[in-house]
């Protein structure tokens, strides 16, 4: 990839990412108090950015997914931000801390969204053995590093075929071309952004939103993946296309 070297990529400094807030997300009033309220925790970042909440609502907008899963609630402002974008989604969220999803119970039950989350309290990796086979058009995981190899099998299994996933912190800080960093989670996220580049039962797209967000979608099982159910599959390759565009 040495020929892309000379091409100009856009740095994103602190001015001007203010300004890509300023005028490029919209934030409900009920995501920005549970952003204001989780900025005081002390596990404040394993929040996602306000553009990437914005980002994956638009994501569910066009998709459009009657079942949902996430993998790692915290405090709830990823699945807020999924049942605001589409009022006929209903969304099944998986965590383990209790004192977390207080917070998350409280800011679905403010913006009436309650309804339409289900959230489950123990390990993901047993809660996900439950689920049947292609139960979901759209999974996000963003929780424990150490079990994203398991996550990435069984969210394939439990996806439906052209169905989305979407695994956040994919980047993990720069840690993944730091040497320095041997540690478990950072050798896992690297072992899978290998095994996902070279996985024939997917199509992927790799942003650098946030900490790194990959887009898997699962091919129908025709071999080749190329049936397109309808439009939503064209809108979205504009979409990444476009993404591309402003990082290049």
């Amino acid at each position: 990839m040495s020929f892309y070297q000379d091409q100009q990529i856009i740095e994103l400094t602190k001015e001007l990412r203010e300004y890509l807030l300023q005028v490029g997300v919209r934030e409900p009033e009920y995501l920005k108090k549970l952003r204001e309220q989780t900025a005081n925790m002390p596990e404040r970042t394993m929040q996602i950015l306000p553009e990437q909440g914005q980002f994956i609502a638009m994501l569910v907008k066009i998709l459009n997914p009657a079942r949902i899963l996430e993998i790692g609630t915290y405090t709830g402002y990823s699945s807020l931000c999924m049942a605001l974008a589409l009022p006929t989604a209903h969304i099944i969220t998986l965590d383990k801390n209790a004192e977390w999803t207080k917070i998350a119970k409280k800011y679905w039950q403010e913006a009436k969204v309650d309804n339409r989350i289900q959230l489950i309290i123990g390990p993901a990796l047993e809660t996900l053995k439950d689920f049947k086979e292609e139960s979901f058009e759209l999974i996000f995981i963003d929780a424990n590093k150490s079990n994203y190899l398991d996550y990435y099998e069984e969210g394939l299994r439990i996806a439906r075929p052209n169905g989305v996933l979407l695994i956040d912190n994919v980047l993990w800080k720069g840690r993944v071309i730091n040497p320095m960093h041997s540690d478990s989670s950072t050798q896992t996220i690297k072992k899978l952004n290998e095994i996902i580049k070279n996985d024939p039962r997917v199509d992927i797209c790799m942003l650098p939103i946030g900490d790194g967000l990959t887009i898997v979608r699962k091919k129908d099982g025709s071999g080749g993946g190329t049936r397109t159910p309808d439009t939503r599959i064209m809108i979205l390759g504009f979409v990444f296309f476009y993404i591309f565009m402003l990082c290049a």
